[in-house]
């Protein structure tokens, strides 16, 4: 069996260390020796993953009843019948990267108690896994591409799940990057574009094309909307980039029945080209 240092001098603390002074040794620690803090790299991963080794078992009561008891030899599999067996022969569980998943969050916050009273969780957002220990097993995760429409009106979508045929409800209103969770796996929405219609949280908006002769004297349109195609009177005089709102014809939030805004904004068009006549007539308006 390879020796190994004693776990409680790895974390700086005698054997009658509390709990809560276990957690804290570890926490300054694991600051102190994470890989990305040092130009040492190789040997901070040692020295990291063997702060992790002590603190896995230290903060478990029953590992550490059992390490008080044995010591390292409780978890050598020729030691009987090994209590933690479901390790396997691996090199234990601290087969992990280091590659941040999110660089928004720094090591302060991580280790720091801004949220994250859990030390494991380090590993779940820092990661971007599951805890190496085994306290929590990361689900399958699934990413499903709908059209634009689907996602404004709701739609049922199918995926094959450990063999089985699984029918997925998408609400209406599910957004690029909605997340449904199920019991044994979860599923990302990704949102195709849509040619006409550009979103925003709920509200969705058009780029109408609008005549310069309508622009000028007035008259009526008819445009798309989410539900079907919709009427519009023009004002005489209507300048380009006008906009306006209707409201509630937007998309439907996922949590209430409420919805959000259509807007259309004119986009004035001009001919590119002009018989001698309309250039007459323009310069006798002019």
């Amino acid at each position: 069996m390879t020796t190994k240092r004693d776990y409680y001098d790895i974390l700086g603390l005698d054997k009658n260390a509390s709990a809560a002074e276990i957690k804290s040794a570890y926490r300054k620690l694991a600051l102190k020796w994470h890989p990305d803090k040092n130009e040492n790299k190789k040997e901070a991963e040692l020295k990291f993953k063997e702060i992790n080794e002590a603190y896995e078992v230290l903060s478990n009561p029953e590992k550490k009843k059992t390490y008080d008891q044995f010591g390292h030899a409780a978890f050598d599999p020729s030691f009987g019948a090994n209590p933690f067996s479901h390790a396997g022969r691996q090199s234990g569980p601290f087969t992990y990267t280091y590659t941040t998943s999110d660089p928004g969050i720094s090591f302060e916050d991580l280790f720091g108690g801004s949220g994250y009273s859990d030390p494991f969780q380090v590993f779940e957002t820092f990661f971007g896994g599951a805890s190496p220990f085994g306290r929590r097993q990361t689900k399958p995760h699934y990413s499903l591409k709908i059209e634009f429409m689907e996602a404004v009106k709701g739609t049922e979508k199918t995926i094959v799940h450990q063999g089985k045929q699984h029918t997925i409800k998408i609400p209406p209103g599910a957004d690029d990057g909605t997340r449904i969770r199920f019991n044994d796996f979860d599923v990302s929405i990704n949102v195709k574009t849509h040619p006409k219609f550009k979103r925003n949280n709920y509200d969705v908006y058009l780029d109408q094309e609008l005549p310069f002769t309508t622009a000028i004297l007035g008259g009526t349109i008819t445009i798309p909307t989410l539900d079907k195609d919709l009427k519009l009177k023009i004002r005489p005089g209507t300048q380009p980039n006008t906009m306006i709102r209707l409201s509630g014809k937007g998309i439907k939030h996922l949590r209430s029945n409420r919805r959000g805004d259509f807007y259309v904004r004119f986009i004035v068009t001009l001919p590119q080209k002009l018989t001698r006549q309309q250039k007459q007539a323009l310069k006798h308006f002019l």
